[in-house]
């Protein structure tokens, strides 16, 4: 079962509540109905929906900017409405939305058009479609010298098709009509197409904020708490998830938001009192403090258990201290009374 779930935050990120949504979202009347679930709930505020662009439809968005007064919104737009709108963002200044990150503004009919640039995005991007058209470029040479029925050059093909989709379409492959021989060469314009689109992201919005770094940082919640989830299912021990039952899939994100919550409050806390590190980096240091169980028989046939935390290594105890954390006291030893018995405190 596939569901979409709505996260309301504050303006900093804390999550405040969610709600569960249909994951067929193609029902053009679910998003409707959400929006006035939301505002039924939870009253009439000044809210901005931050979604994936696969969420709303067109339809949806000119009804929320038709509202009284509008309902806001900031949405990823497919890369290919970048075509459309290369043009008029030529003359546009590029401004810095945060280091490493510059962006464009572009109002056009009553919505504002942001196009982002990451300076991360476009090595990441950029090396896996080096990777995988190296890949395919092997993968051509290879076939281009078995010899092979035309029916099964075709089959290999395909499959090479379907294992390098983003970089296939970069190669102009054209195969003989009759023999089982095909030719192909890298269409130089559609990779210097690419190479300019890497690592950018289209969105648009009915905010008449202009601040880059505010609209960015909008977008900017919905990937971390995208990343967030994606990730937290493994620190969880959740995944692989395959629930059937409605009950079990409102637990396990009931599950999930609280352990962001304290993610998000632990990011804001590190922020503050230790800057460099990450929600996610805290833990793993913590992971090398431990509890041992230590039992020391008696003479009369009982046994001394003394529970102790190991002692925090240097760089862990600067941390406490930089946290404002002190360990608790060791636990007092216990011993059983008698075997088979339960144990006493000293």
């Amino acid at each position: 079962m596939q569901v979409v779930i709505a996260l309301i935050v504050t303006p900093d990120g804390f999550p405040l509540a969610y709600e569960v949504l249909s994951g067929n979202t193609s029902d053009k009347t679910t998003l409707k109905d959400f929006l006035k679930k939301i505002e039924t709930q939870y009253g009439k505020a000044r809210r901005i929906w931050v979604m994936d662009r696969g969420i709303p439809t067109e339809e949806v968005l000119a009804e929320m900017r038709a509202s009284d007064p509008p309902v806001q919104y900031l949405v990823g737009t497919p890369k290919g409405r970048l075509g459309k709108l290369e043009k008029d963002l030529l003359d546009k200044p590029w401004q810095e939305a945060r280091p490493g990150v510059t962006v464009k503004l572009l109002p056009r009919e009553g919505e504002l058009y942001v196009l982002a640039r990451s300076a991360d995005r476009v090595a990441k991007e950029r090396s896996m479609r080096r990777r995988q058209l190296k890949w395919l470029w092997k993968r051509l040479t290879q076939l281009q010298g078995m010899t092979r029925r035309r029916e099964d050059l075709l089959m290999k093909l395909g499959a090479a098709r379907q294992q390098a989709p983003s970089v296939w379409r970069l190669v102009d492959i054209e195969v003989d009509a009759a023999q089982a021989k095909f030719t192909y060469r890298l269409n130089k314009d559609k990779l210097r197409q690419v190479r300019r689109r890497e690592g950018r992201y289209l969105l648009r919005s009915n905010l008449t904020e202009t601040d880059p770094a505010v609209v960015w940082n909008y977008y900017l919640q919905l990937v971390q708490v995208e990343h967030a989830f994606r990730h937290l299912k493994g620190d969880l021990a959740v995944r692989p998830i395959f629930h059937q039952n409605e009950a079990r899939i409102e637990a396990h994100i009931f599950v999930s938001f609280l352990a962001y919550g304290l993610h998000v409050t632990l990011g804001r806390w590190l922020r503050t009192l230790a800057p460099g590190l990450t929600a996610r980096s805290v833990p793993e240091k913590f992971a090398a403090l431990q509890m041992v169980d230590v039992q020391i028989p008696t003479s009369d046939g009982r046994v001394l258990l003394l529970q102790r935390y190991t002692h925090p290594e240097p760089e862990l105890q600067l941390l406490l201290e930089r946290l404002k954390l002190e360990l608790p006291a060791q636990p007092p030893p216990r011993i059983t009374v008698a075997s088979g018995q339960r144990e006493a405190g000293l």
